[in-house]
């Protein structure tokens, strides 16, 4: 089952649970919008979370600790509250009579006091009647509009925190400044070569621009939006674009250029073309190169490189994935990806996964990034992507892109200069796989 409620909704109110998770329990449109059908799924589960929607694009539903059950009775809850979401904030209404908090009904859903009730009378309706043992403003809560098209009730699980860190990192100024440096006097392995260049691929949303001006603005020491970014059905960057990161306004340019793709859709026809992706790899496309998603590149096209040299290709690609979607990745996406992955071990050009958005998937990290290798959901996470893409959880590294701040964090920014570490790492291991083909031709010849 998908939720309905996103990843950020859910992360809003987890946090004001503490260190929790949702676990989707009752859907009505898949289990019906009866009494009976959400009995069968919800009883003796607790705390839940549940969930109205309507036409209108209201988002309510109310909390409690307490299990469902079809005895008749009022139930006793003092943490019991009512909520809304306006846009992403969320407005709470504790329970006001917590005597009578919740009332286990058998034809019906979710029933807190009198005050609200989710799948009334096993019909897709609320009854809604403010004031009894909650107070709020219907018109605030659900805007009057009482036909139920979604609800959904989740099960609030303990998140799991590690007793200590999976992987080691240290949270310190002066590491972030060793990273910082050891980017900046990186070398690539071949003389040939004075910047590596990484691809990044990735559904629309993912976060591909975000990364690169999260990486810019770590090195510019301040937040900076060079490559066009935000949210989007359809993808924001329609150029092949190369951006190398400098060292300071006015520093060298750094060894590493992060080359921005159209991103991935799931629809044929839409988004980047995967012949288009053989292309980019040998190094035939040229810089701003325009995407067609209906026809690949071809090469009599303008600006085309008909021999391409080591330096204008692929040394390492980079599968930036949104954390907040993985488990909910369409079918047709993920063979897109599978046949991309295939194409590029053909050429065996190394790996690797960028995770984006790890603070809006686990409330654990987005109280505090450090949390990061301490958080359970966020391995299960990582590890659900290594069975998905075929990668070892080696090769998956998360981060945090600057999104909403307007000042950078070490923390974050001692993520993001991790990712960039590897990056070249991984380069290594290409350049060395190229040294070695030379060298075999040598002993041959």
């Amino acid at each position: 089952m998908n939720s309905k409620l996103s990843r950020h909704q859910q992360s809003t109110i987890c946090s004001q649970l503490g260190h929790v998770k949702l676990k989707l329990l009752y859907k009505a449109s898949i289990h019906g919008f009866t009494g009976p059908a959400f009995h069968q799924q919800c009883d003796t589960h607790c705390p839940t979370v549940s969930v109205g929607y309507n036409a209108s694009g209201y988002v309510f539903g109310g909390y409690t600790k307490q299990p469902f059950s079809q005895s008749g009775q009022y139930v006793h809850d003092d943490q019991a509250f009512l909520f809304t979401f306006t846009g992403e904030k969320l407005n709470k209404y504790p329970v006001t009579g917590p005597g009578n908090a919740v009332r286990m009904i058998a034809n019906a859903g979710p029933y807190f006091g009198e005050a609200l009730v989710l799948v009334h009378g096993s019909q897709a309706v609320v009854h809604s009647n403010p004031g009894n043992y909650y107070n709020f403003n219907a018109a605030d809560v659900h805007g009057n509009d009482l036909k139920l098209t979604e609800c959904e009730v989740y099960k609030v699980e303990e998140s799991a925190e590690l007793e200590k860190p999976w992987r080691t990192i240290v949270w310190e100024s002066e590491k972030r400044k060793e990273l910082m440096e050891s980017i900046q006097y990186y070398k690539p392995m071949v003389s040939s070569v004075r910047q590596c260049r990484v691809l990044l691929i990735g559904a629309v949303g993912a976060g591909k621009s975000s990364f690169f001006n999260s990486i810019n603005s770590v090195f510019r020491g301040h937040v900076t939006s060079q490559a066009i970014s935000g949210s989007s059905s359809t993808s924001l960057t329609t150029q092949f674009r190369t951006y190398s990161l400098k060292a300071g306004r006015e520093g060298k340019p750094l060894p590493i250029m992060l080359c921005d793709t159209m991103g991935l859709e799931e629809s044929t026809g839409a988004g980047l073309d995967i012949d288009d992706i053989s292309s980019i790899l040998k190094g035939h496309l040229p810089d701003r190169y325009q995407f067609n998603p209906s026809a690949a590149l071809h090469s009599e096209a303008s600006g085309y490189r008909k021999s391409p040299v080591l330096k204008d290709k692929i040394h390492c690609v980079a599968y930036v994935m949104d954390a907040c979607k993985i488990s909910i990745m369409p079918t047709k996406l993920q063979e897109k990806l599978d046949a991309i992955r295939r194409k590029i071990n053909l050429m065996g050009i190394p790996q690797l996964v960028v995770l984006t958005k790890v603070d809006e998937a686990c409330p654990l990290v987005m109280e505090d990034v450090r949390n990061i290798y301490k958080s359970g959901y966020i391995k299960d996470m990582m590890q659900e992507v290594s069975a998905r893409l075929g990668v070892p959880l080696s090769c998956i590294v998360p981060v945090k892109n600057y999104s909403e701040e307007l000042d950078l964090d070490p923390n974050t920014d001692i993520l993001l200069l991790s990712a960039i570490i590897q990056m070249l790492r991984f380069a290594d291991n290409y350049f060395d796989d190229i040294s070695d083909k030379f060298s075999d031709i040598e002993v041959k010849e």
